[in-house]
């Protein structure tokens, strides 16, 4: 696909407003070539109604190439007394520079989700450029994604802008801490007013505990609690996600 038909592609999408889900996890640009991994992610988040929404998942990824991680998973969301969705979701990850040859490292990211159980609801779609750095311990993330939805039963609106940032000092492999943050600003090219946008941010915590010197085995791991900034985001967010790689 040219470049000039898919940013028509993402441009025309048809969607409904959509949120940074609780389960959502910063992305990074890093492949590894060959790397297996079983993937679980949860997420709760305490809406301003006053129910709460809560994801998870389970899946496989693989690094296909030293360029392509590819994921498969299957996700359940509930939010207080609606039916339970069930989400086939496949993700694909792309490094674009060699690790550590420039001063950013770049990847993209595309994920699309389809709903399984529940008649009417739409698919999910959301692509964007994944940034990385990093200053002596101190590593840096900032990723930015036009998510829609479309299909379904619901009426069309637009593309929306969002974000996802972290700042993670590298202590030890075992243990890491810092920051992140993730946010939804409205439609892509017509930000919401700021008191209706999706903010929230907080302490996180990383680590990788390898289970067999000299083999590629480990959990990974990393958590966050956040907090929302506006009205309109959740007051309180807990995620994680554990990974076993092999």
């Amino acid at each position: 696909m040219k470049h000039g038909s898919l940013a028509l592609f993402l441009c025309t999408l048809i969607s409904a407003p959509v949120f940074a889900g609780p389960a959502d996890y910063v992305y990074t640009p890093m492949v590894e070539h060959g790397e297996r991994e079983i993937d679980f992610k949860f997420g709760s988040a305490r809406q301003p109604s006053g129910d709460t929404t809560t994801v998870g998942s389970l899946g496989f990824g693989y690094g296909a190439t030293p360029y392509w991680f590819t994921e498969v998973y299957l996700k359940t969301e509930q939010s207080g007394a609606n039916p339970r969705l069930n989400i086939l979701e496949w993700e694909n990850k792309f490094q674009l520079t060699e690790t550590g040859k420039y001063p950013v490292d770049v990847g993209l990211i595309t994920e699309l989700e389809y709903p399984l159980n529940l008649h009417g609801e739409p698919s999910e779609f959301r692509i964007g450029p994944l940034f990385q750095t990093q200053i002596d311990k101190l590593q840096l993330n900032g990723n930015l994604l036009l998510q829609s939805k479309f299909g379904g039963s619901n009426a069309a609106t637009t593309t929306v802008f969002q974000y996802q940032w972290q700042a993670k000092y590298r202590w030890k492999q075992q243990l890491e801490f810092g920051l992140q943050g993730f946010g939804e600003m409205g439609v892509w090219n017509k930000w919401s007013p700021s008191s209706e946008q999706d903010h929230k941010l907080g302490p996180a915590i990383f680590g990788k505990i390898p289970l067999r010197q000299g083999v590629r085995e480990a959990i990974k791991y990393n958590a966050a609690w956040l907090i929302g900034t506006t009205q309109t985001t959740p007051h309180n967010t807990f995620r994680m996600q554990v990974e076993y790689e092999f």
